[in-house]
């Protein structure tokens, strides 16, 4: 495993000796105990794994303290964030919405009928085709997107400074290729 260029672990039992002259991280002592306990299981997915899982915890805390003093949760910002960014009229249908989202229709339509009773958001049926439901962006949902906005990307800046522009965008490239690499590709 490399950090700043340098083996953390290099030789010894295993073929893996922890090197304690290297900055590590939580993620470095759980590697180096399997090494010591199991010294020939391969254990190197959890070097990316496990720092993936502890870095989404840690992000989503973060940004769950930001909405906080917004007086939203993340998955309000999701919602209302999506609308806002599909442009004018910001509309959508459920189903769009959950496409974009991620989430199950039934967790839809309760987010849906919360941001309905917030006023952030209207339900009514399309005046082209009655069948088919839009969901749409109030002067107030809009307004509170624009609000939280500038936060949010700022404190997603702040958590990625401790990485130079081209580190961050050599991460960019490999954080794609291993989510189109599981499918997670536009539908």
């Amino acid at each position: 495993m490399l950090l700043g260029g340098r083996s953390v672990y290099a030789g010894g039992k295993g073929g893996r000796q922890y090197d304690p002259f290297v900055a590590t991280d939580p993620v470095d002592q759980m590697l180096q105990q399997w090494a010591q306990v199991e010294p020939d299981l391969d254990v190197s997915p959890m070097a990316i794994i496990g720092r993936v899982s502890r870095l989404s915890r840690i992000i989503d805390r973060r940004l769950a303290e930001n909405f906080a003093q917004h007086g939203i949760d993340d998955w309000m910002y999701d919602v209302l964030a999506t609308l806002y960014r599909s442009g004018e009229p910001w509309e959508l249908s459920p189903t769009e919405l959950v496409r974009q989202t991620m989430v199950t229709t039934g967790a839809m339509t309760n987010r849906i009928d919360r941001l309905v009773d917030r006023e952030l958001v209207t339900r009514r049926h399309d005046t082209d085709d009655r069948r088919r439901v839009v969901v749409a962006l109030t002067d107030g949902g809009r307004a509170l997107v624009q609000r939280v906005a500038p936060d949010h990307y700022r404190l997603e800046a702040e958590l990625l400074g401790t990485l130079s522009p081209s580190q961050r965008a050599r991460l960019e490239g490999i954080l794609r290729t291993l989510l189109v690499g599981l499918d997670d590709v536009i539908l």
